[in-house]
């Protein structure tokens, strides 16, 4: 019977010959994540069971990132509470202040996520790993707890929807152009618990940050997950992150699909997401003169180095606008280190803008830099909806690194073909 990526790895994770749309299975997991407002939950619940131990400890990985550093004293009980169930149960990947990154950064990089696996995290945007040819989801905390317990997690197959990637994108169009124009052109509910699966020979023209990013913001069209096929790039990127064995899963021919979108890369322009939705989104020939008074350049979605290097290259030479705030946060000490030793670092601060160490931070509203009332920003990451970024009646503007960096400088949304 005729499969897709996902139904294959899900299939094969079931112990079954094959799976179909609709059906409920229970899978064997390769990887389960929590982060720190997720984790202590999921902790609470795992211990109301009865367990006493995690069913392995190299495959949980917990990743304090939300608030970190510790905001208040709520956040820090809240990693102080992790920190003591990690010690007692012995799970190996636990990563604090120091030796942690933005979770979804993260974990490829450490390599503990490839090819073929089957990943649950209690974070919506544990979608992001698709990018390494994994069926990855993001599930609720209860569901983390029963995971860490069983290694076993119960899902419902997604129908898929296939996206044909062609041609090659234009200058200053980026992976977070492209999926902002996917969702603008579908909606935030266009792919609602479907599996987005990406193919064409477009493919060959995106680096894997970029894959990332489109993966990581498959959930903002209401996927289920995203994946990509595994190519030359992917396993370069595995073979120089992880030891890990994975597995390739191919699509068969014809596999079949509830929709079927043609993208050809060269039509897209530099794409900006307006309040308060990733679909509300317009070209930035569209955009208008809208004045901003924050640039934030990071998250799980947009803080890796290709990055940093892409605002690096808007900002050389250039000042941030006297009239914004411009925060740059790597997404893990390695992406830090290399800005650093980039000397990306030089050029940010000599522009004017601030450094921050890795941390989800202002994304969700945590910390560093929250909005007030009536303030713009343009951020890098990946949800815009009201009060998302602090204040209720403030406004959040998604964009790529490109559009940040030259909006930073310009004190309004721009492009940097306008500078």
């Amino acid at each position: 019977m005729a499969m897709t990526m996902t139904q294959k790895i899900l299939a094969d994770h079931a112990g079954l010959e094959y799976v179909v749309p609709g059906q409920l299975i229970k899978a064997k997991v390769d990887m389960v994540l929590g982060n720190d407002i997720t984790s202590p939950v999921a902790i609470s619940e795992f211990r109301k069971t009865g367990f006493k131990k995690v069913f392995d400890v190299n495959k949980i990985a917990i990743v304090p990132d939300h608030f970190t550093p510790n905001k208040d004293i709520k956040s820090a009980e809240q990693v102080r509470y992790i920190r003591e169930f990690v010690k007692e149960m012995g799970i190996v990947h636990f990563f604090e202040v120091g030796q942690m990154g933005v979770e979804h950064a993260l974990l490829p990089e450490k390599g503990l996520v490839v090819a073929g696996d089957v990943v649950i995290g209690a974070d919506s945007h544990t979608c992001t790993y698709g990018a390494l040819g994994a069926f990855s989801t993001g599930v609720g905390s209860t569901d983390m707890a029963a995971a860490m317990a069983t290694g076993e997690a119960w899902f419902k197959v997604p129908e898929a929807i296939k996206f044909i990637l062609k041609g090659k994108p234009g200058r200053w169009v980026s992976g977070k152009d492209i999926i902002l124009h996917i969702i603008g052109m579908i909606g935030v509910d266009g792919a609602l618990y479907k599996s987005m699966e990406f193919t064409g020979d477009g493919i060959s023209h995106l680096g894997m940050d970029d894959r990332f990013t489109i993966a990581n913001m498959a959930i903002e069209a209401g996927a289920k997950n995203g994946i990509f096929p595994v190519d030359e790039k992917t396993i370069e990127y595995m073979k120089e992150h992880s030891t890990k064995p994975y597995k390739i899963y191919e699509a068969d021919e014809d596999a079949e699909y509830s929709k079927v979108y043609t993208i050809d890369f060269s039509e897209i322009k530099p794409t900006v997401a307006f309040p308060h939705l990733p679909e509300n989104t317009r070209t930035i020939d569209q955009v208008g003169d809208i004045k901003i008074h924050q640039v934030v350049i990071g998250s799980c979605t947009n803080g890796r180095i290709s990055d940093l290097r892409i605002a690096a290259e808007v900002m050389k030479g250039r000042k941030v606008h006297p009239d914004v705030r411009c925060i740059i946060i790597p997404a893990t000490q390695k992406i830090w280190k290399q800005a650093m030793k980039e000397g990306l670092f030089d050029i940010f601060i000599d522009a004017g803008a601030a450094i921050s160490t890795p941390t989800c931070g202002p994304c969700l509203g945590g910390h560093m830099g929250i909005l007030a009332k009536g303030e713009r920003a343009v951020a890098t990451t990946n949800r815009n909806f009201v009060g998302r970024m602090g204040h209720t009646e403030s406004e959040v503007y998604l964009a790529s690194p490109a559009i940040a960096a030259a909006s930073a400088i310009a004190g309004r949304i721009a492009s940097p073909d306008e500078l």
